[in-house]
């Protein structure tokens, strides 16, 4: 059954070889982006239930024994990331149909969609810290392709300083890589992770350990390297928003939750204690970003800031509260991340306008998709029973276990302004009179509103259903605590 591991990555990349020969028939193309994702989707879910009842699948390929071959190692934590990113790629094939993504469409949007999602696959399964790097160039390279479609001033702008960004953090990436290779003799993480309990050049490998987390953090937008990703993530249509948004940031906090856990872990005092004050900062100046604008994708886009922030705490306390915490978070936050960058493409696109001032009242047209919206921000604030409220009782519950008083009071005050945030496109955008909007026509929503319906659904079942997903990320949290496990089953000690 070890074949199992591989699947996540080659399904979608023969997904997309395929969609590539359908490109200019768009309704095929869309019946076999829909039937290839439903596809993914089911196998994550088999792998996911496998892995629960197995554990850890480990595929040595080409019969290379680690850490000589290339391994690809799908435990508890990397099954269901897999199966998260599935189920947000499953709703937002769904939704692109009904997108308005035609023209683009017929410019290999499919083929870049399952290029994108075997590149994060990819990037979740790996064991080895050389083709992390070869994962994120492949995402990359779809995501600069999706980034461009459409060709309008304002997307150019923000795409070449996306490129530009992501090109050097990977030249530093593959730089460090090569460093660490000179000091340990390998790249396979797990022994690696065996070889710097031996290194006695301990300076070296925390100067390697600093420049990881500068490649790690500016992929996944923590302060002070955030800069980048707001406007490139409003500026593509919802569909690749929320991908964006949902995933390619998830890759880089995941990178540093494994490394960190893993292998950077003899030096907490200089490493995680800055991951603390990293953390609050992020939280702070992401929730002004949100707070200072009147753009609802832009609101969206700086709540991503805040999210990384919460994650990157309980990695930084490093009990097993906060880690359970930061991986209930990081699963809570990829679903809902989607689930709004969806709901504020509807509205923009009924109200023909991304400006807060320049609508009101849509409640009296589209009451179901007012209130998924407020859902959607109780859920994403953290506000009880919702899956927010679980990661983030679970990070605050480590930090105060530590003593870190302050980081848990700037956590329940973002956590209030969030919801502010949010709370302010409801207020302003559906309530009011029905005339608000002036000559208002309605537009049709058909086939937009179900997608988001999934993802919310699963959203709140985290939480509603947190006595049955709890027990599963605790063990996860007390699998990442202890690195020996992850040693043992890769190199079979």
């Amino acid at each position: 059954m070890s074949n199992l591991a591989v699947l996540p990555i080659i399904i979608p990349l023969i997904s997309a070889i395929i969609l590539v020969f359908f490109n200019s028939k768009v309704n095929i193309s869309r019946g076999l982006a829909k039937l290839f994702s439903l596809i993914n989707l089911s196998v994550a879910l088999y792998i996911n239930w496998y892995v629960l009842e197995n554990g850890s699948i480990i595929l040595e390929t080409g019969d290379w024994a680690a850490p000589y071959g290339i391994i690809l190692v799908v435990d508890s934590l990397a099954a269901i990331l897999v199966l998260t990113t599935n189920l947000i790629a499953a709703a937002c094939a769904f939704y692109a149909p009904n997108a308005g993504l035609e023209r683009k469409e017929k410019f290999y949007f499919y083929p870049l969609f399952f290029f994108l999602i075997s590149g994060v696959s990819g990037a979740f399964v790996t064991g080895d810290l050389f083709n992390l790097f070869v994962f994120f160039e492949v995402l990359l390279m779809a995501s600069y392709g999706l980034i461009v479609l459409g060709g309008d001033k304002v997307q150019l702008r923000e795409s070449l300083k996306y490129l530009l960004i992501n090109v050097f953090s990977s030249m530093l990436f593959v730089t460090a890589i090569a460093f660490l290779y000179a000091v340990v003799g390998t790249v396979n993480m797990a022994h690696i992770a065996q070889r710097v309990q031996e290194v006695e050049q301990q300076g070296v490998l925390t100067a390697i350990g600093v420049l990881l987390f500068f490649v790690f953090a500016t992929k996944a937008a923590l302060f002070p390297l955030y800069y980048w990703l707001p406007k490139s993530y409003v500026v593509p249509n919802p569909v690749i928003s929320a991908l964006f948004g949902a995933l390619l940031t998830k890759v880089g906090i995941y990178s540093i939750l494994r490394v960190f856990s893993l292998i950077f872990v003899y030096k907490l005092e200089l490493t995680h204690e800055t991951f603390i004050w990293i953390a609050g900062l992020s939280m702070i100046f992401g929730v002004i970003g949100a707070l200072s604008t009147n753009n609802i994708k832009l609101i969206i886009a700086y709540n991503i800031i805040p999210a990384i922030g919460f994650i990157i705490l309980g990695i930084g306390v490093l009990n097993q509260e906060s880690l359970g915490g930061s991986v209930y978070y990081l699963i809570h936050d990829m679903i809902i991340k989607a689930a709004l960058f969806l709901i504020v493409g509807v509205i923009a696109y009924i109200a023909g306008t991304s400006d807060l001032r320049k609508m009101g009242g849509l409640i009296n047209y589209y009451p179901f998709l007012g209130w998924l919206l407020f859902v959607a921000a109780f859920v994403l604030a953290g506000i009880p029973p919702f899956s927010g409220f679980i990661g983030k009782l679970l990070l605050l519950q480590g930090a105060f276990k530590e003593g870190e008083i302050a980081i848990v009071i700037i956590g329940l005050l973002t956590s209030l302004l969030i919801l502010y945030s949010i709370m302010k496109i409801f207020i302003k955008g559906f309530w009011g009179d029905k005339d608000a909007m002036g000559d208002f026509k309605k537009k049709p929503v058909k086939g937009m509103i179900a997608p988001i319906v999934f993802l919310l659904a699963f959203s709140v079942a985290l939480g509603v259903g947190a006595e049955y997903f709890y027990p599963i990320v605790d063990s996860i949290a007390a699998y990442l605590l202890d690195p020996e496990i992850y040693i043992d089953s890769v190199l079979k000690e």
